[in-house]
């Protein structure tokens, strides 16, 4: 059964559309080797000093600041004319020894000397092309030719520290005016320490950090990019501290392949190799994106106003540390996710050049194809601990939980394509509760497709899909109970595979999918529900008439006469009773069919839950009804109608335990037998009547 069911989730896995390579894709990289540790912020005087010449431009920036701070800045700018540089570029090509520092003054850095265009060999590089058309250069290639990517470029600098003199971020701006990839871009620089200044306006990344052992990002402001705020990529010892990130088509924050020390471990980790704290991420497509998000410690943040307050994923080949693992996101507040941007890509916004968008007006052009409206979503993780976070104001759910087989990350080993999302615990969230104790409810506090090991939630997670969730035990890995599951539920599976046709590239917004504006009965759930809803009703008509047809033929037949005392015989009471089991059984069975459909369009799972058992009480008076003349499909019918119940109790009462595929597989593919069989019960015969007695026999 468990090769089985993998072999279905590889032929699902093969409908995820090529548009999965488009995600941010880099050279080969080595993980950390751990020993690295977190900087610490120097408090000296600095060695290099960044600053422009205008003089009056400059009093005006620094006006409104304290008398401290603003005499400081003064004396700063008079050093920095006789003895600093004019571009954050400069100051980075004179560090020469580790332990430097950097002070920017209050200004704006356009880094004029980095925007050309690459000419010579620069302009001929030898690198493969990315699907989203940048070359993807080695570490020496960037030496090489700095600013073909990159406006600032600190490479291999070690213990660097970069930090603005203003009061605040929005002091020192550095600007990429959207001529390159990354407005600054930190590479193989253990120790590197950015510090309140705001870099944005770029075709890809405002900060990026890679291949770094040891970095802090702190009170610096990232805005208005195709794709990220801030990336760190394969990194390690990482801190994100009182951040702020808007305006991006990404993620604002995407600490992606981070160290996976963890891998391999259960809920008991020494340690995680990047903190994030105290940061605000809003207005983005997602407020914080983690693809192989490994060994994270999330807390004490924002996210709001997004698309999607956070995600970690599985999806994207080409990512160290896949499967996602150890991420722990507590004391977090995520409300109100429920920005809609696909609207740009429709009306062609995102057709433009980034310069013409409108970024700036709030404009975002999502990459990514997520459900607006959601929390926290987790596509193929395992081991995350959700705990103590408070989520209000979302339209669609504050968490959702869905499988990614491991074909999508490149990984064919079939041992392997169920192995996501496991051993997630959602605990202690409040849910629905907004800052001042009013009541913000989510549409669904829970959206789980129903695969994976050893998930689990706190007790009170409120209206969930499926209704009844494994409960999580005081200490992980225990639960109240448990499932171990290698399919999702069917449908949620189609969903998500349609959904998943996505291409921010080719401005697709596949038409079904409710993420992207479907409702009613333009869902794809509910086109299913009703094309089988059609097909059984359909059934449940031509067996109460054939039903109604023998119950005529037998009063008005030979065997239907009075007998010597008066009484009708028995065939006539028989097949009378039988057709009103049938009728009884019909009328319900069509009652649970369009509630099928109406729980489909409005995604509620106890109408769901109710429609089937409507449905089985169809089933399992037809069954009865059937049993003396067709046996074998009397008894099909009977097992389809029970399984129908369990199906119901799995979702709304409790997780059947111990199966591999859940009630709903079973059912769905004995409804198709069922279905075969039935026209072969219902088509006409020759010589006598369905239910006419052969001569002789009894009733």
């Amino acid at each position: 059964m468990r090769r089985i069911a993998i072999l279905g989730v590889l032929t699902f896995g093969l409908l995820l559309p090529g548009g999965a390579a488009l995600a941010h894709e880099e050279r080969p990289v080595t993980l950390p080797d751990g020993t690295g540790t977190v900087p610490a912020l120097r408090t000296g005087e600095p060695d290099l000093l960044v600053c422009k010449t205008d003089k009056v431009d400059f009093e005006r920036r620094i006006a409104n600041f304290p008398a401290e701070l603003r005499q400081r800045n003064l004396d700063l700018f008079a050093k920095c004319q006789q003895q600093g540089v004019r571009n954050l570029q400069d100051a980075v090509d004179r560090v020469q020894r580790p332990g430097m520092t950097i002070a920017i003054l209050p200004g704006l850095y356009r880094e004029e000397p980095s925007q050309a265009a690459p000419t010579g060999a620069c302009a001929r590089l030898p690198a493969r092309w990315s699907s989203w058309g940048y070359q993807i250069l080695t570490f020496e290639q960037q030496q090489q030719c700095p600013h073909n990517q990159n406006l600032v470029a600190v490479l291999g600098k070690k213990d660097l520290q970069i930090e603005g003199t203003g009061a605040g971020p929005l002091d020192v701006i550095v600007d990429a005016e959207y001529r390159k990839l990354n407005a600054i871009r930190a590479d193989r620089t253990d120790g590197v320490y950015f510090r309140n200044f705001t870099a944005q306006r770029t075709t890809f990344n405002s900060l990026y950090v890679l291949e770094t052992d040891g970095f802090v990002i702190d009170r610096v402001l990232t805005r208005w990019n195709d794709e990220y705020g801030f990336l760190t990529f394969a990194s390690d010892h990482g801190l994100y501290t009182d951040c702020e990130a808007y305006g991006n088509g990404d993620g604002g924050l995407y600490p992606g392949s981070a160290s996976n020390l963890n891998d391999g471990r259960g809920h008991d980790v020494p340690r995680y190799a990047i903190e994030i704290r105290r940061c605000k991420s809003h207005d983005n497509a997602l407020g914080y994106s983690g693809t192989a998000g490994d060994s994270m410690w999330v807390h004490d943040n924002e996210f709001y106003d997004n698309m999607v307050g956070a995600t970690m994923d599985s999806l994207w080949p080409g990512h160290p540390g896949l499967p996602q693992n150890h991420a722990k996101f507590e004391n977090n507040k995520i409300y109100d996710n429920n920005r809609d941007y696909y609207r740009y890509t429709r009306d062609g916004t995102c057709a433009r050049p980034p310069a013409e968008r409108g970024y700036e007006h709030g404009v975002v052009c999502s990459q990514v194809g997520v459900p607006p409206g959601t929390g926290i979503l987790v596509a193929g993780g395992n081991y995350n601990v959700f705990r103590n976070n408070r989520v209000w104001g979302h339209r669609r759910a504050a968490f959702q939980l869905f499988g990614v087989p491991a074909l999508i990350r490149g990984e064919n080993d079939l041992a392997k394509q169920a192995d996501t999302s496991n051993h997630n615990r959602y605990e202690g969230n409040v849910f629905g509760v907004g800052p001042a104790g009013e009541r913000r409810p989510n549409g669904l506090d829970v959206w789980w497709d129903g695969q994976g090991t050893g998930n689990c939630w706190q007790g009170d997670a409120g209206r969930s899909t499926p209704a009844a969730l494994p409960v999580c035990a005081a200490r992980a890995p225990e639960l109240s109970a448990g499932t171990s599951r290698v399919l999702a539920e069917p449908v949620k599976l189609a969903k998500l595979y349609l959904c998943a046709d996505f291409s921010a590239a080719e401005a697709r917004l596949p038409a079904g999918c409710d993420w992207f504006g479907a409702s009613g009965l333009g869902k794809v759930e509910a086109q299913l529900a009703l094309g089988g809803s059609v097909v059984l009703a359909l059934f449940a008509v031509l067996f109460w008439r054939r039903s109604g047809a023998t119950v005529r033929l037998h009063k008005g037949g030979r065997e239907a006469g009075p007998s010597a005392n008066g009484v009708a015989p028995a065939v006539t009471y028989v097949s009378a009773r039988r057709h009103a089991l049938i009728v009884a059984g019909a009328l319900g069975g069509l009652a649970g069919l369009t509630m099928d459909v109406v729980a489909a369009a409005e995604d509620s799972t106890l109408l769901a839950a109710l429609a089937l058992l409507l449905m089985a009480d169809w089933w399992l008076c037809l069954g009865v009804a059937l049993r003396p003349r067709r046996p074998a499909f009397g008894w099909l019918t009977i097992v389809l109608g029970l399984l129908a119940c369990v199906d119901a109790f799995d979702r709304v009462v409790y997780p059947v335990p111990f199966v591999p595929v859940g009630p709903g597989w079973v059912r769905g593919l004995l409804t198709g037998v069922w279905v075969l069989c039935a026209v072969v019960v219902l088509a006409p015969r020759r010589g006598r009547t369905e239910d006419a007695p052969a001569a002789g026999a009894r009733a």
